[in-house]
């Protein structure tokens, strides 16, 4: 196997460094619309309440969720897919697991994701 230098290689950085992959290249494949629900919190009936695609969350935070088994994969992909203000709203109001569950799979549908597949799951 022969190596590549700066010169014989058309990816190369300002520095002239040789590299095989730019992530900083890679667009999503999906449309990253976001997932909006309405709950009911103390001060709005109807709140209204959005969370990022599932596709555009910081894959750290999923992982470290996971960690924790399945409840706490779906808090965690909840709570990295709301607003601060959002989050603060929905965990404030008591939540029965079914409607949790209800909710993420609605969220999964959304996003594409397969039935079965973890918030951390590469997608690919």
């Amino acid at each position: 196997m022969t190596s590549r230098t700066a010169t014989a290689s058309k990816n190369t950085t300002p520095d002239d460094q040789p590299y095989d992959f730019n992530l900083n290249a890679v667009q999503a494949e999906v449309d990253l619309t976001p997932f909006r629900f309405l709950w009911a919190t103390k001060d709005n009936p109807n709140r209204r309440f959005t969370m990022k695609h599932l596709q555009d969350l910081d894959v750290w935070d999923l992982m470290e969720a996971a960690e924790g088994g399945d409840i706490s994969a779906m808090t965690g992909a909840f709570r990295a897919a709301m607003s601060e203000d959002d989050w603060k709203a929905f965990r404030a109001a008591p939540m029965p697991q079914y409607k949790l569950k209800a909710l993420f799979d609605a969220y999964r549908r959304h996003c594409g994701a397969a039935e079965g597949e973890s918030p951390a799951s590469s997608g690919s």
